[in-house]
């Protein structure tokens, strides 16, 4: 099987290692799993060109390679693309990477790739945005934030990076009252964080049984002060934050969030950051894309 890898060029690993490097690395992996592959580094701005032009040759398997961001930025293609595509993830949290059985070195990660299989994905939209796995407001736009500024400071340790952004975003997250509206109903809350997933996560590595259970599952922080975000935060890590006193989660098919503040407040797409206003409609693209997935994942 031959692949067309298309490469985030800006992706940190790529950086590290250098273009050439990185590139005859990943030709030696493929060849070493069987399969034979071409590898194109190109410029975020570009990806999505790449992309489109690798998948329209039927005589080769298409792969996206970089980190949740890259894969958020790259959905519209995805989209369009009417066949499986594979994935190597290069961040640094690669969420849709490890739901994907992808994880350990660049290697085992291919050679997952070509002994893989595809599967079918939901899709999360709010209003006109894609989102693949994570979107929300609150605490978790603020890490995600925190977390971009964390690693160009600290490059050289990706452990550092995270303590620095969970820690300011302990100290300076501000609570937010958000209007959710689901199925008609409506409610007030004042919270931290809102946190919306393209189906379930569980444990402590935050990973979805099912890619495609057609449901939204929402996750709410309620407001608490440093203390509270500080036992929330660990309770993440530990695994334990579905028993958490301060959040509360249902699922839906849709859900409406709304600051009664009316500010442009910051939401987070897959750990993307923007500034939004209004009324966030969010909806779900039920078995949108197809990827490639882990054999291992699959028999999971």
């Amino acid at each position: 099987m031959h692949h067309t890898v298309v490469v985030n060029a800006r992706a940190g690993t790529a950086l590290e290692a250098g273009p050439d490097a990185f590139a005859a690395r990943i030709v030696a992996a493929f060849e070493a799993s069987g399969c034979t592959a071409e590898v194109r580094l190109v410029h975020p701005r570009e990806l999505d060109d790449a992309l489109s032009l690798a998948i329209e040759n039927a005589d080769s398997i298409p792969v996206i390679a970089g980190g949740d961001g890259t894969l958020n930025g790259v959905l519209p293609v995805l989209l369009q693309a009417g066949r499986p595509v594979g994935v190597l993830p290069l961040g640094t949290v690669n969420v849709l990477g490890r739901d994907l059985g992808l994880t350990g070195t660049l290697e085992e990660q291919i050679e997952a790739l070509c002994q893989g299989e595809a599967v079918v994905l939901d899709i999360g939209t709010v209003n006109d945005r894609l989102f693949h796995s994570l979107s929300g407001m609150g605490f978790f736009s603020l890490m995600a934030r925190e977390r971009e500024q964390a690693r160009r400071r600290f490059p050289f340790s990706r452990a550092i990076a995270f303590v620095v952004a969970a820690t300011r975003s302990i100290l300076f997250t501000r609570a937010v009252t958000v209007d959710i509206g689901v199925q008609g109903q409506r409610s007030v809350v004042q919270a931290d964080a809102v946190l919306v997933t393209v189906n379930g996560f569980e444990g402590a590595e935050w990973r979805r049984p099912r890619l495609d259970g057609r449901l939204f599952e929402v996750h709410i922080l309620k407001a608490g002060g440093i203390y509270s975000r500080c036992k929330a935060a660990l309770s993440v890590v530990s695994g334990g934050w579905r028993t958490s006193p301060n959040l509360t989660s249902f699922t839906a098919e849709e859900v409406t969030l709304t600051r009664r503040d009316q500010r442009r407040g910051h939401i987070t797409f897959d750990g993307e950051v923007e500034r939004k206003a209004g009324p966030l409609r969010y909806a779900l693209l039920p078995g949108a894309i197809q990827l490639i997935a882990a054999r291992d994942r699959l028999a999971g």
